[in-house]
This record gives structure tokens, sequence and C-alpha cells, in this order.
């Protein structure tokens, strides 16, 4: 039986939240990164465009993929391995270092993503068992410069930053982040001390930090639009090839 969904203009847009252009250039990126094979073995019984629209829908819809098979009009099985295989490509493209006196503004902020995997998350403050995701943002662009690789829900903000590999790559931006981050050498608001209130130039450097790192919460917003990211079942790397995808996807419907 052949499937409904095709790697067409009403689909795509449809089910995936990307414009034409916008998806093809995701396409482009997976077949330089290999998406097709090294050739030789079993062909694939779809293209290479409507197997990326597939991991795509499966990121955006959360279906699951008994329910996706009927739709490509290929089986389950099928539908797993072409997720495994091309989740990964999906990845968030390496964002260059800030030029020598270029002054850059970045931002970054948890978040806590639902997993079923239990050696990725841990039971956390919002009642479920959940991973912390790490995400820096260019400030200016809103555009995703980094994730951290998953950790436990449990595990505070500061604790995952300084164990990520996030220290590296914005070594040479200036980072805002809130509260959480104490001694991290990021830009915090001023804490209040007790019988020390602030001073009113500190309320409104306060003021303005709550009103740019508002933008890191706002991208959050708009990549669980993403739904893999409000009860992700992946296990394993899985949580974090769909969370590499979605800041992907992301950055591609603020760009192209």
């Amino acid at each position: 039986m052949g499937g409904v969904l095709r790697a067409e203009p009403v689909w795509v847009e449809t089910f995936t939240g990307l414009r034409m252009r916008q998806f093809e250039g995701l396409v482009r990126v997976v077949r330089e990164r290999g998406g097709n094979g090294p050739g030789g073995g079993r062909p694939w019984c779809l293209p290479l465009s409507d197997r990326v629209l597939l991991v795509a829908v499966y990121y955006r819809t959360n279906l699951t993929m008994r329910q996706l098979a009927p739709l490509f009009g290929i089986s389950t099985a099928t539908v797993c391995r072409v997720v495994r295989r091309l989740g990964p490509l999906l990845a968030l493209e390496a964002v260059p270092r800030p030029a020598p006196g270029v002054e850059r503004l970045w931002i970054v902020d948890g978040t806590l993503i639902p997993v079923r995997d239990r050696s990725v998350g841990a039971s956390s403050r919002n009642y479920r068992f959940s991973a912390n995701v790490q995400v820096v943002i260019d400030a200016d662009t809103r555009l995703v410069v980094a994730t951290a690789r998953p950790a436990p829900g449990n595990k505070a903000d500061a604790h995952v930053w300084r164990a990520s590999d996030l220290p590296a790559v914005c070594a040479d931006a200036t980072v805002l982040a809130d509260g959480a981050y104490p001694n991290t050498g990021l830009v915090v608001p001023h804490r209040r001390r007790p019988g020390r209130p602030l001073l009113r130039a500190q309320e409104e450097d306060n003021a303005e930090h709550r009103r740019v790192r508002a933008r890191v919460e706002h991208t959050f917003t708009r990549m669980k639009n993403y739904k893999i990211l409000r009860d992700c079942r992946q296990k394993g790397d899985g949580p974090h090839h769909a969370v590499q995808a979605v800041a992907h996807m992301h950055n591609l419907t603020r760009t192209a």
C-alpha cells in the first residue's frame, strides 16, 4: 500500500512547520552528511527527501512509529531504521566563533524535557521524569548557537553548565544567564542581600537583564512546538539527537 505523505509543499509546510525552501536546505545538509549512505547495500524504499520528511514529521508531531508507518506506506521497522539513521544527521550546524574584536551577546538557560529513558532523566521539579537541556542562543538573531547533552532533570543549571562543553563554546562571547548560575563567570542579575536593598542603578540593570534574557524563553516556546520535546520516547542518544534536530529546524525557520 502506498503512503500518503510525500516531500511536496502542502505536506512539508503542514506537518513540519518549514517552508519548502527551508526543507530543501535541510535535505541538502543531510545529503552532504552522507544521508544516502555509502551505497552497495539494500536500497531504501523511500527517496532521501521523503525520509527526511518522515524524521521531521516524527519530531514535529511525536506520532508513534506505528502511526507514521501507514502515512508513508512502509513498515514500522523501516520507520525505526530511518529515524535512527537520519536523526543524528539533522543535528545543529556548528556556529562560527566570534571574530577577534567583535562583541557577541549570547544567552544560556536550561529547560526540562520529559523523557522515558531512566538512564537519561530523573524525577525533577516539574513532577515528571525529565532531562535538563542547556541551550545557548544569540541575543540579536535569536538563533540557537549550541545545546548541551541532556543531563538528569534534578541537576542544577549551574552544575549542568559546568559539566558540559558549553563553557568552551562560549569562551569568546559575553553570556547572560539567570540567578541559577552563580559563580560561573556568566553575566547574572544583581542579588539582593539581607538588609541591603539594591541600588537604583542595579534595579535598572536587572530590569534590562530580564528583558534581554526573556528571548531564550521565547526560543524554548518555539522549539517546543516540536512535540518530541514535550514527551520524548527516544532512548540513549535519542533525546540529544532530537534536541539538536529541533534546534536546527528552528534556525531554518528564522534564516531561510
